[in-house]
């Protein structure tokens, strides 16, 4: 049975329009911080993302921040946490970020956020990786991309066989216990090749 230690937190480097984005951010930096559970982000200290880790040091949690070099000074590089990566590129990010984690939520956010939530979800969907993954419906956010997931399994591009499990949770409260449930069905053997399979992607 695999428990979470880490998760990994997609999110917009800016704060966006509504306010109850910044707070359901910070609202689950606490939750995190509460329930012992390192985060791992993108690094920096702007928009959701700095708010999420901000939150989660300021409950007293851990933080590992993933930023390549030429991102360290666009995204304010959050100096506070108690372990920061800086990689060569956006992959070797990607990869570490992947690596660290036990589960992946996107909050709200932009191209960024959506091409790294996609690629989690396109693993799954190939089988390389059995780690859950859930979209933080702030406010609805969400919505369009589940749409457009449903229209694609309509128009048969998601076939039988080729299921996409995205876990959904509209309260920030709803985020770690579902993600909780739908770790413990997976076996440590999936979890523990994790690393290898990364560096075959």
């Amino acid at each position: 049975m695999s428990t979470i230690k880490t998760i990994c937190v997609y999110c917009g480097s800016g704060p966006g329009t509504n306010p109850n984005f910044i707070e359901g951010a910070k609202a689950l930096g606490k939750a995190l911080a509460d329930a012992k559970i390192r985060l791992v982000y993108g690094g920096g200290s702007l928009g959701l993302m700095g708010a999420v880790a901000t939150s989660v040091l300021d409950h007293g949690g851990t933080v590992t921040g993933i930023i390549p070099d030429f991102l360290r000074m666009r995204e304010n590089a959050l100096t506070r946490v108690q372990e920061m990566v800086v990689t060569p590129d956006m992959h070797e990010r990607k990869r570490l970020m992947f690596e660290r984690s036990d589960a992946f939520v996107a909050l709200p956010g932009g191209l960024g956020t959506l091409e790294e939530l996609v690629e989690q979800l396109t693993w799954q969907q190939l089988g390389r990786h059995a780690k859950p993954v859930l979209l933080a419906n702030i406010d609805n956010f969400w919505e369009p991309l589940f749409s457009l997931v449903s229209h694609m399994r309509q128009t048969q591009f998601i076939r039988a066989g080729l299921s996409v499990d995205i876990l959904k949770a509209d309260k920030v409260e709803e985020i770690i216990p579902r993600l909780r449930a739908a770790a413990a069905q997976i076996p440590d053997s999936q979890r523990d090749l994790a690393p290898e399979v990364a560096r075959k992607l």
